[in-house]
Protein backbone atom coordinates (compact mmCIF):
# COMPACT_ATOMS: atom_id res chain seq x y z
CA UNK A 1 0.00 0.00 0.00
CA UNK A 2 1.46 3.14 -1.15
CA UNK A 3 2.01 5.87 1.92
CA UNK A 4 -0.77 8.70 1.88
CA UNK A 5 -0.36 11.98 2.43
CA UNK A 6 -2.90 14.63 2.72
CA UNK A 7 -2.55 18.28 1.02
CA UNK A 8 -4.59 21.43 0.08
CA UNK A 9 -4.18 23.41 -3.03
CA UNK A 10 -3.14 26.93 -2.42
CA UNK A 11 -3.84 29.74 -4.60
CA UNK A 12 -1.34 32.21 -2.80
CA UNK A 13 2.09 32.29 -3.50
CA UNK A 14 5.33 34.53 -2.60
CA UNK A 15 7.47 34.84 -0.08
CA UNK A 16 4.75 36.78 2.70
CA UNK A 17 2.28 33.77 1.67
CA UNK A 18 4.84 31.40 2.27
CA UNK A 19 5.94 32.70 5.42
CA UNK A 20 2.14 33.06 6.84
CA UNK A 21 1.69 29.65 6.20
CA UNK A 22 4.83 28.26 8.20
CA UNK A 23 3.37 30.32 10.87
CA UNK A 24 0.28 28.20 10.81
CA UNK A 25 1.79 25.32 10.97
CA UNK A 26 1.76 24.52 7.21
CA UNK A 27 4.29 23.44 4.73
CA UNK A 28 4.39 24.67 1.03
CA UNK A 29 4.66 22.83 -2.10
CA UNK A 30 4.10 22.03 -5.65
CA UNK A 31 3.19 19.24 -7.44
CA UNK A 32 4.93 18.76 -10.62
CA UNK A 33 5.32 16.40 -14.03
CA UNK A 34 3.24 13.80 -15.17
CA UNK A 35 1.91 15.58 -18.07
CA UNK A 36 -0.14 17.73 -16.04
CA UNK A 37 0.40 21.34 -14.74
CA UNK A 38 2.21 22.42 -11.69
CA UNK A 39 -0.07 22.67 -8.52
CA UNK A 40 0.70 24.66 -5.35
CA UNK A 41 0.01 22.80 -2.09
CA UNK A 42 0.41 23.19 1.30
CA UNK A 43 0.29 20.42 3.72
CA UNK A 44 0.82 19.90 7.65
CA UNK A 45 4.58 20.11 8.57
CA UNK A 46 4.29 18.01 11.53
CA UNK A 47 3.11 15.03 10.10
CA UNK A 48 5.54 15.45 6.69
CA UNK A 49 8.65 16.47 9.24
CA UNK A 50 8.50 12.68 10.84
CA UNK A 51 7.84 11.14 7.38
CA UNK A 52 10.51 12.59 6.15
CA UNK A 53 12.92 11.06 8.69
CA UNK A 54 12.14 7.34 7.43
CA UNK A 55 14.06 6.06 4.23
CA UNK A 56 10.99 4.53 3.00
CA UNK A 57 9.61 7.82 2.64
CA UNK A 58 12.29 9.14 0.33
CA UNK A 59 11.90 5.94 -1.76
CA UNK A 60 8.38 4.89 -1.99
CA UNK A 61 5.61 5.79 -4.22
CA UNK A 62 3.22 8.12 -2.25
CA UNK A 63 -0.59 8.87 -2.43
CA UNK A 64 -1.32 12.25 -2.40
CA UNK A 65 -4.71 13.63 -1.54
CA UNK A 66 -4.95 16.99 -3.00
CA UNK A 67 -8.50 18.32 -2.02
CA UNK A 68 -9.78 14.72 -2.21
CA UNK A 69 -8.51 13.88 -5.31
CA UNK A 70 -5.37 11.64 -5.15
CA UNK A 71 -2.23 10.87 -7.38
CA UNK A 72 0.64 8.92 -7.14
CA UNK A 73 4.02 10.98 -6.80
CA UNK A 74 7.59 10.50 -5.80
CA UNK A 75 9.63 12.69 -3.44
CA UNK A 76 12.12 15.24 -5.74
CA UNK A 77 13.13 17.98 -3.32
CA UNK A 78 12.90 19.16 0.13
CA UNK A 79 14.33 22.59 1.36
CA UNK A 80 15.36 22.25 5.04
CA UNK A 81 16.29 25.85 7.34
CA UNK A 82 19.64 26.32 7.46
CA UNK A 83 19.65 25.84 11.27
CA UNK A 84 15.72 25.09 12.67
CA UNK A 85 14.45 21.87 12.64
CA UNK A 86 12.28 23.31 10.01
CA UNK A 87 10.79 22.44 6.42
CA UNK A 88 10.74 25.29 4.27
CA UNK A 89 9.90 23.69 0.80
CA UNK A 90 9.04 20.44 -0.51
CA UNK A 91 8.72 19.37 -4.45
CA UNK A 92 7.06 16.01 -5.31
CA UNK A 93 6.94 14.85 -9.05
CA UNK A 94 3.39 12.99 -10.33
CA UNK A 95 4.07 9.55 -12.22
CA UNK A 96 3.05 7.78 -14.95
CA UNK A 97 2.51 3.73 -14.99
CA UNK A 98 4.27 3.51 -18.72
CA UNK A 99 7.05 5.32 -17.61
CA UNK A 100 10.07 4.32 -15.83
CA UNK A 101 11.23 6.46 -12.98
CA UNK A 102 14.77 7.12 -11.23
CA UNK A 103 14.84 6.84 -7.72
CA UNK A 104 17.57 6.46 -5.04
CA UNK A 105 16.63 3.26 -2.45
CA UNK A 106 18.74 2.64 0.47
CA UNK A 107 20.71 -0.52 0.63
CA UNK A 108 20.34 -3.45 3.20
CA UNK A 109 23.07 -5.28 3.96
CA UNK A 110 22.89 -8.94 5.60
CA UNK A 111 25.57 -11.38 6.66
CA UNK A 112 28.29 -9.13 7.82
CA UNK A 113 29.09 -11.53 10.81
CA UNK A 114 29.67 -14.48 8.53
CA UNK A 115 31.70 -13.17 6.10
CA UNK A 116 35.35 -14.85 6.30
CA UNK A 117 36.87 -11.79 6.25
CA UNK A 118 35.17 -11.13 9.38
CA UNK A 119 34.91 -14.33 11.16
CA UNK A 120 38.10 -15.58 10.26
CA UNK A 121 39.99 -12.83 9.60
CA UNK A 122 39.04 -10.15 12.47
CA UNK A 123 37.91 -7.59 9.40
CA UNK A 124 35.88 -5.18 9.42
CA UNK A 125 33.08 -4.00 6.27
CA UNK A 126 33.00 -0.55 5.58
CA UNK A 127 29.79 0.40 3.78
CA UNK A 128 31.79 3.21 0.66
CA UNK A 129 27.41 3.37 -0.60
CA UNK A 130 24.23 3.27 1.50
CA UNK A 131 21.72 3.89 -1.36
CA UNK A 132 22.23 3.68 -5.19
CA UNK A 133 19.93 5.40 -7.80
CA UNK A 134 17.42 2.53 -9.75
CA UNK A 135 15.35 2.55 -12.56
CA UNK A 136 12.13 0.50 -13.58
CA UNK A 137 8.45 0.77 -13.88
CA UNK A 138 6.36 2.35 -10.65
CA UNK A 139 4.82 -1.50 -10.46
CA UNK A 140 8.29 -2.67 -9.83
CA UNK A 141 10.05 -0.25 -7.80
CA UNK A 142 11.86 -1.96 -4.78
CA UNK A 143 11.62 -0.31 -1.30
CA UNK A 144 15.69 -1.71 -0.64
CA UNK A 145 17.95 -3.63 -2.46
CA UNK A 146 19.92 -6.10 -0.24
CA UNK A 147 23.41 -6.54 -0.57
CA UNK A 148 24.99 -10.22 0.09
CA UNK A 149 28.07 -9.71 2.15
CA UNK A 150 28.45 -13.44 3.24
CA UNK A 151 31.05 -14.53 0.73
CA UNK A 152 33.91 -10.93 0.95
CA UNK A 153 36.76 -11.62 2.18
CA UNK A 154 39.76 -9.96 3.62
CA UNK A 155 41.09 -7.05 0.87
CA UNK A 156 37.85 -8.19 -1.15
CA UNK A 157 35.28 -5.03 -2.33
CA UNK A 158 31.55 -5.67 -3.36
CA UNK A 159 31.01 -3.27 -6.76
CA UNK A 160 27.89 -2.21 -7.89
CA UNK A 161 27.74 -4.97 -10.13
CA UNK A 162 27.75 -7.61 -7.83
CA UNK A 163 24.45 -6.37 -6.73
CA UNK A 164 21.42 -8.63 -7.34
CA UNK A 165 18.59 -6.90 -8.44
CA UNK A 166 14.47 -7.26 -8.79
CA UNK A 167 13.72 -8.44 -11.78
CA UNK A 168 13.16 -5.60 -14.25
CA UNK A 169 14.94 -3.22 -12.25
CA UNK A 170 17.96 -1.67 -13.57
CA UNK A 171 21.19 0.39 -12.09
CA UNK A 172 21.97 4.01 -14.88
CA UNK A 173 25.58 3.70 -13.40
CA UNK A 174 26.53 0.72 -14.88
CA UNK A 175 24.64 1.09 -18.22
CA UNK A 176 26.80 4.15 -18.31
CA UNK A 177 30.27 1.97 -17.45
CA UNK A 178 30.10 3.75 -13.63
CA UNK A 179 30.83 0.40 -11.84
CA UNK A 180 31.76 2.09 -8.40
CA UNK A 181 32.45 0.12 -5.02
CA UNK A 182 29.72 -0.62 -2.76
CA UNK A 183 31.63 -2.26 0.50
CA UNK A 184 35.02 -3.39 1.36
CA UNK A 185 36.17 -5.68 3.74
CA UNK A 186 39.27 -3.96 5.79
CA UNK A 187 41.43 -5.05 8.20
CA UNK A 188 42.53 -3.39 11.27
CA UNK A 189 45.76 -1.71 11.46
CA UNK A 190 48.45 -4.14 12.73
CA UNK A 191 46.10 -6.70 12.89
CA UNK A 192 47.24 -10.23 11.84
CA UNK A 193 45.30 -12.16 9.31
CA UNK A 194 43.69 -15.53 9.84
CA UNK A 195 43.56 -18.31 6.56
CA UNK A 196 39.98 -20.17 6.12
CA UNK A 197 41.38 -22.68 8.63
CA UNK A 198 41.19 -20.32 11.23
CA UNK A 199 44.90 -20.42 11.63
CA UNK A 200 47.34 -17.60 11.33
CA UNK A 201 49.13 -16.49 8.02
CA UNK A 202 52.81 -16.86 8.34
Amino acid sequence: MPIEISANSRNLHGTGANRRLRIQGRLPGVIYGGGGTAQPIDLDHKDLYYKLKTDVFHASILSINVDGKKEQVLLRDVQMHPFKQQVLHIDFQRIRQDQKIHVKVPLHFINADIAPGVKLSGGMISHVATEIEISCLPKDLPESITVDLSEMTAGSILHTSDLKLPENVEIPALLRGDNQPVSTLIMPRGGEVADESGEESA
